[in-house]
């Protein structure tokens, strides 16, 4: 019997919150850039604020942002900024 199919995967609900934070974020990244707007700066200005005017409607990205957690975001901002 194959190896692989004895043994047990693990699945991390974290890492996939993760994963799924990341490419929402960078969804709505390239939403911004697509309009002409400074991602970057949009992007802190909606984390700071909370105001979703930050973030254009473009490719469904004020709707796509609200999505995530806010402090989960900085959270992980800070750990991955950090490398921990």
């Amino acid at each position: 019997m194959n190896d692989k199919a004895t043994k047990t995967r693990m699945f991390s609900v974290k890492e996939q919150e993760e994963l799924t934070m990341r490419q929402t974020l960078q969804s709505v990244y390239d939403s911004l850039k697509e309009k002409g707007y400074n991602p970057i700066n949009q992007i802190v200005g909606y984390i700071l604020s909370e105001d979703p005017t930050y973030i254009t409607n473009h490719n469904n990205a004020r709707a796509l942002i609200r999505k995530i957690d806010r402090d989960e975001l900085l959270r992980s901002l800070v750990q991955n900024y950090l490398k921990l």
